[in-house]
């Protein structure tokens, strides 16, 4: 009713404004009766002071002669309803980021409203108040500056005792909508970015300092349920695990950017703050497995799951205190040990290596220790020794040299081996390790022949996964390529051992039920494998590690269907392509960018040319020729026993099996029904009880292939598709034994022209020429 009177007023002229603040300040109740209407005047008031800020400063010198801001709290206090609350801190967000001059700003920080409104008693439980709340307060956050900020904080002489947009929203850390959880670190990286002095003390100290702790053990939980997902022994295939290890991961990777952000606002006592709970709560416990000093227990982690911790650690947070921090871990028991090993020597011969070896420890403390001072050093250990750090009592081993990293560089295992490589990798070509470190890194832990021969090992072994395969062909180009190395005789002989396995893997698959795809599927692989393999360190995502454990399972939830073969082929063209690859490295060759096969010119003797041509191009429905299709029976489900006639074409890569039905006026012409792949036809049999009877398996599964897409064999579909069976009548033994015949003949042509289209490719000496 109120608007009605108003209709002929600008309903953004000062006029109308004070009108709709008088309005709203004679209402003393909020019931049913009335709630619309206050939400009414309270949108029309935020649209019109939003106007005013830009276009009338009459409008806003109103709003602040009016107090309309304590008539929004006093609203707050007498709605006791939650429309009321939400609705109220919906349309003060809007209003709050809409508003542009520093006088509107001022006013809204000013005398406790924003800081009122925020400790109003809400009720959260059970309702959708919290994401109105908290986009409140972030849109306040958004609004802060130096300036403004001591609006919004108490102060007791010269030390912060409250602040109110801070602590309140720091209680939704951990809530469980993302929306929300976002919404909270957006906040506190804007009151980090405008902090003073004062308020980093307030923020720094308990109890708000529990956030950073309460942030990285939460992390660290996240990290235990990584490793659960990594050694879980459940139905759930590797696929499947592999799926939710992503997701988990993806959430870990997040709370690691989010702590680089509060590092990089660069502020000494935040990322001390920081940087203190990531070392004492999860690189810490992390390195300690990785050195074999601690027993895994419930909250601790496996070496793998520990490798990439620390490996995405070092991505993502970095900092030359951290990196020196690691590198200094991990060598200092290699050292230690090599200082026993001296100090042996020097009671024997009288020399002094031992003093040699105190030198680089001492050096090596020295460089951990730069970027932490004597209090921050202590806080994480206790003692500022690197030595009680890792356990003095570990060096004394005559064993020490076998375990920690050294432990994991020459293991057995290919995903603890390539992912102690990793974490190597990554510290030895970091900008921010030291040059002492880094220099002890490629000169004494990783000795680069014995480590190319080991790569080279794996991949000789005919048992790991594809995935393992392209992992190490990564390390293995990257070894040749910063060493510039030639392979000797014994590693060149490894190497051609594996690629001649990767090259019989390869023709096996020319009488699989795939090989009509193998030419393409090598175009995609090619250019998809040099991406691969010429990835940077630094881009590379560690949590290929994980993924390898958990592909080192067998999984035997998968029968041999269409589906499987198809991914067996996969695999095997991208193991042969890694080969031919990594080959024109090690032969010092140009690898081109796409691959070229050789281009076969059908002869005029092909099938296809002596039979109609409408044949190789038909489709379903199509109208063909008879010719000399065979005359058979089918029995479908849904449409019982039915004439046809059958014939196999093949021109080129292609063939296929067409079921006609004849044409009900033109006899010499058949109607497609069917088509079925020649290739996935999996030998034809006669059953030896009902020789008129030919059974047929029929390729179903549908990879949906796109050569214009490197990732070909990312699937479209389950891998648990069931493969399809025809079975054929025929009038009688003879006519049966020569389609069985006939359908043979067709495929071995197919599959002849891809043989030939790849001889060049399989040679001895392919990318040689």
């Amino acid at each position: 009713m109120w608007r009605s009177l108003w209709r002929s007023i600008d309903r953004f002229s000062p006029q109308y404004f004070k009108y709709v603040v008088n309005e709203l300040r004679g209402i003393k109740v909020v019931d049913r009766s009335n709630r619309e209407m206050v939400i009414d005047l309270m949108q029309s008031i935020v649209e019109t002071v939003t106007y005013g800020d830009r276009h009338d400063p009459l409008i806003f010198e109103y709003f602040m002669e009016y107090q309309v801001m304590a008539e929004f709290v006093r609203v707050l206090r007498i709605g006791k309803n939650s429309r009321i609350e939400a609705t109220l801190l919906q349309y003060l967000s809007i209003m709050i980021q809409n508003i542009d001059s520093e006088q509107a700003t001022y006013y809204c920080f000013s005398n406790d409203y924003i800081n009122n409104i925020i400790a109003h008693p809400y009720k959260f439980d059970g309702g959708d108040l919290a994401p109105y709340y908290i986009s409140f307060l972030r849109a306040v956050s958004s609004k802060i500056n130096r300036d403004t900020l001591c609006l919004l904080v108490k102060v007791d002489g010269d030390n912060v005792i409250s602040f109110p947009l801070y602590s309140e929203a720091l209680k939704f850390a951990r809530h469980g909508e993302k929306m929300i959880q976002t919404a909270v670190r957006a906040l506190s990286l804007n009151v980090y970015n405008v902090s003073d002095d004062m308020v980093f003390q307030f923020l720094t100290s308990p109890p708000l300092s529990n956030y950073f702790s309460d942030l990285v053990q939460s992390l660290k939980e996240q990290c235990i349920r990584l490793d659960t997902i990594v050694h879980a022994n459940n139905e759930k295939s590797p696929q499947g695990r592999i799926k939710e290890l992503q997701l988990d991961a993806d959430k870990v990777v997040d709370d690691l950017y989010y702590l680089k952000d509060i590092i990089s606002v660069g502020e000494l006592r935040l990322s001390r703050c920081v940087m203190e709970n990531l070392l004492k709560l999860l690189v810490l416990p992390a390195l300690l497995s990785l050195l074999q000093l601690e027993e895994k227990s419930d909250s601790s982690f496996s070496a793998v799951t520990s490798l990439y911790i620390v490996s995405r650690l070092l991505q993502v947070v970095g900092g030359i205190s951290l990196i020196n921090f690691v590198a200094g871990v991990i060598l200092y028991p290699y050292l230690a040990s090599s200082k026993e090993d001296a100090a042996q020597g020097n009671n024997c011969n009288g020399t002094s290596g031992s003093d040699s070896f105190s030198r680089y420890i001492s050096k090596l403390e020295a460089v951990v220790y730069a970027d932490f001072d004597s209090e921050g050093t202590k806080n994480i250990n206790g003692e500022n020794s690197l030595g009680c750090l890792v356990g003095c009592e570990s060096c004394d081993s005559p064993s020490a040299k076998r375990n920690g990293i050294l432990g994991y560089v020459f293991s057995d295992n290919p995903t603890l081996l390539l992912s102690s490589l990793y974490l190597l990798l990554i510290l030895a070509e970091n900008e921010d390790c030291d040059d002492f470190l880094s220099r002890m890194i490629k000169s004494i832990v990783l000795p680069q022949e014995k480590i190319v021969d080991v790569l080279l090992k794996v991949l000789a072994n005919p048992q790991v996964t594809v995935l393992t395969f392209q992992q190490t062909g990564w390390f293995l180009e990257k070894w040749l390529r910063c060493q510039g190395m030639k392979l000797g005789n014994d590693s060149s002989m490894l190497f051609n051992t594996s690629y001649e396995q990767s090259r019989e893997r390869l023709q096996k698959e020319f009488d699989g039920p795939w090989f009509d795809y193998i030419p393409d599927t090598l175009r995609n692989e090619w250019e998809s494998c040099k991406k691969d393999l010429e990835e940077p360190v630094n881009r590379k995502d560690p949590l290929f590690t994980l993924e390898l454990h958990i592909n080192q399972q067998k999984d035997d939830s998968c029968a041999a269907t269409s589906s499987v073969s198809w991914q067996k082929m996969v695999d095997a063209v991208k193991a042969f392509v890694l080969h031919l690859q990594l080959k024109a490295l090690i032969w010092k060759q140009d690898r081109p960018d796409k691959l070229v096969l050789a281009v076969e010119t059908l002869s005029t003797s092909e099938s296809w040319k002596t039979r109609s041509s409408d044949h190789s191009s038909a489709n379903f429905g199509a109208e063909v020729a008879l010719g000399s299709a065979f005359s058979c029976r089918i029995a479908f489900s849904n449409a019982g026993i039915r004439d046809i006639y059958v014939i196999p074409v093949s021109k080129g890569k292609s063939g296929k099996l067409l079921l006609m039905e004849k044409h009900p006026f033109r006899t010499q012409k058949g109607v497609v029904i069917a088509i079925a792949p020649l290739p996935g036809l999996s030998q034809p049999k006669i059953e030896k009880e009902h020789p008129t009877w030919l059974h047929l398996q029929i390729r179903e599964f549908d990879p949906r292939f796109d050569s214009s897409k490197t990732k070909s064999h990312h699937l479209k579909r389950s891998n648990h598709v069931t493969d399809g069976r025809w079975t054929l009548g025929f009038p009688n033994a003879e006519a049966c034994k020569a389609a069985q015949l006939m359908i043979l003949e067709e495929t071995s042509r197919q599959r002849s022209f891809v043989e030939r289209q790849l001889a060049l490719m399989l040679r001895d000496n392919a990318l040689v020429d």
